[in-house]
């Protein structure tokens, strides 16, 4: 039987207006999607937006961008993929965490798309409804709650990506770091199911396919299965 691994210490929570909430969730989606030349322009008025935010959550913005600041553009984008397309708890796809590669998952997705309709919004077609960064944008562009409810809901996948990252110490973790300490404090239920996860992985039924096709943990980027 494998060791039980421990877990990171909690990110306390901190007290966001909801324009602060929409600021710091919008700079997240953007510092955390696949870093092309269009996201990479507009780091700069990232950095730029979260002096507003408590120093706390600006702090792990600044420790981000400051540790990516020398490099390339190749070498942001092969960092990226060697961290979140390559490996199964750095998925960026939250219902990944709970429902893996099942069959379950393809609900999950659904229930995704039905949130975003009920807050008025439709789904991009370039990525799964579950992208982190898909949620965050969401979050950031909507006055509704259903956003955040959906954060909280997967805060598990969350917490077990924020572990995944802790490990392997890198600069990535600050930014899930700032989401976490934007969200609801994580409940003793959540967290049991954020070791287990963390210690077993997500389920791994591989019959899993549905009328939305295979659900791998990593987005369709040429570089993945190259």
């Amino acid at each position: 039987m494998s060791p039980v691994k421990p877990l990171p210490q909690p990110v306390a929570p901190v007290a966001l207006t909801p324009d602060q909430r929409r600021i710091a969730h919008m700079a997240a989606s953007i510092l955390l999607d696949y870093p092309d030349a269009q996201r990479r322009a507009a780091w700069p008025a990232v950095a730029d937006a979260v002096t507003s935010l408590p120093l706390v959550i600006e702090e792990r913005f600044r420790r981000f961008l400051n540790a990516m600041a020398d490099a390339d553009a190749e070498a942001l984008e092969q960092n990226f993929v060697a961290t979140f397309d390559l490996k199964r708890k750095c998925a960026m796809y939250l219902t990944y965490y709970a429902a893996g590669d099942t069959r379950k998952r393809g609900m999950a997705l659904v229930r995704f798309i039905e949130a975003y309709r009920a807050a008025g919004c439709e789904p991009s077609d370039e990525e799964l409804p579950d992208y982190l960064p898909a949620v965050l944008e969401f979050s950031a562009a909507s006055a509704s709650p259903v956003a955040i409810d959906l954060l909280a809901a997967h805060r598990d996948g969350i917490e077990v990506l924020r572990a995944a990252l802790t490990a392997m110490q890198s600069p990535y973790l600050h930014l899930i770091e700032a989401v976490a300490a934007s969200l609801p404090e994580i409940d003793d239920a959540t967290r049991e199911r954020y070791l287990s996860l963390v210690n077993d992985g997500p389920p791994t039924e591989l019959v899993g396919l549905t009328f939305l096709g295979d659900l791998k943990p990593y987005s369709a980027r040429e570089e993945v299965g190259a």
